[in-house]
């Protein structure tokens, strides 16, 4: 693993809770992968959602979805609607939470990222009994910018490849294929890649996984764990140019950022930079990349190697206050620019 120094990210902003998403009926919240939909609006989707400052009560929902003014990431996002009627950020997708679906008690859907395909944009969501054990994941498509979504036909069991399909991001290729790196919802897990084409991004026989076999590496074999660890949220985002992977690293307690030379990268070897440190709460001091609970870590749309925004989710779990998303930037322009030609 190539360790690279890059700056320590720095808090830009809260973008949830009291202040900043109150009229959206948003008090508690985390998660926010973001892409931009084909109005070039932001679309940020967030997970458990309540009404007031905290876990719990009233308003539960969950996937919700803000959009964002592109413009405004350079100073904090500023969101200027929601999915749903009025102002109030409305779930979308379509289920009651802790009732019974195709046998299984569904507690909530919990959004891993999103990504625009064409004119579509794509919803994976894990299907949860509970935080880490995960019945099915499936894809849900937006034709209307991200307002109104629809369960495609898209389903796979918890336990595929092992449960390691769970928590999953992904990025165009430019070659007609989508690339994903997939892990565990129980940060407990490496990771595993995938490619789809494009246009069979919703037939669970057309993916095929990155697997090393018979003394070579190649598509369509069994995974192969591509880096072993204890990973939770991803974020694979083409930036300049550039393929970076942003991870949640639980078993360092820390959020990294890789750069790729290509999807296929050697990640034993793929400069590494560590932007934001987990600490105790008597620690954090966001001035100095030291995050309290943090997980999360999504990369923004609009963002440059120069100034790396990163959304990240922290939850106080025993107080349940801070449950919220903020703005983190930091720079990897060292990071990219130590790869070798």
């Amino acid at each position: 693993m190539t360790a690279t120094n890059v700056p320590t990210a720095r808090k830009i902003t809260d973008l949830t809770g009291p202040g900043h998403t109150d009229r959206f009926g948003i008090g508690g919240t985390d998660l926010g992968a973001t892409t931009t939909a084909p109005d070039g609006r932001l679309v940020s989707v967030f997970g458990d959602t309540f009404e007031r400052a905290t876990v719990g009560g009233r308003g539960w929902r969950s996937p919700v979805i803000l959009f964002g003014d592109p413009a405004s990431v350079a100073t904090g996002i500023e969101w200027t609607g929601s999915a749903g009627e009025g102002d109030y950020a409305h779930q979308v997708c379509d289920y009651r939470h802790n009732r019974w679906v195709d046998g299984c008690r569904v507690v909530t859907k919990l959004p891993t990222d999103v990504i625009r395909i064409g004119d579509t944009l794509y919803l994976h969501v894990m299907v949860c009994r509970e935080l880490g054990t995960v019945h099915w994941t499936e894809l849900h498509s937006s034709r209307d910018n991200g307002v109104t979504w629809e369960v495609t036909d898209a389903r796979w069991p918890g336990d595929h490849l092992g449960g390691l399909f769970q928590m999953l991001t992904w990025e165009i290729g430019g070659d007609g294929y989508v690339y994903a790196f997939t892990t565990g919802f129980q940060r407990a897990h490496g990771l595993i890649q995938h490619r789809v084409p494009e246009h069979a991004v919703t037939d669970p026989a057309a993916w095929e996984s990155w697997g090393f076999s018979d003394g070579s590496w190649g598509w369509g074999r069994p995974p192969t764990i591509t880096l072993p660890g204890r990973f939770g949220e991803l974020s694979l985002r083409r930036v300049e140019g550039q393929l970076l992977l942003a991870a949640f690293d639980d078993g360092n307690y820390r959020m990294d950022v890789f750069a790729l030379d290509s999807f296929t990268a050697d990640m034993h070897v793929a400069p590494r930079a560590t932007v934001l440190h987990g600490c105790l709460w008597e620690d954090e001091d966001h001035d100095a990349g030291r995050v309290a609970q943090l997980y999360g870590g999504y990369i923004v749309p609009g963002s440059t190697l120069a100034e790396l925004n990163l959304i990240v989710s922290q939850w106080n779990t025993a107080t349940n206050w801070p449950y919220h998303a903020m703005q983190f930037r930091t720079d990897v322009s060292a990071l990219a620019g130590s790869q070798t030609p």
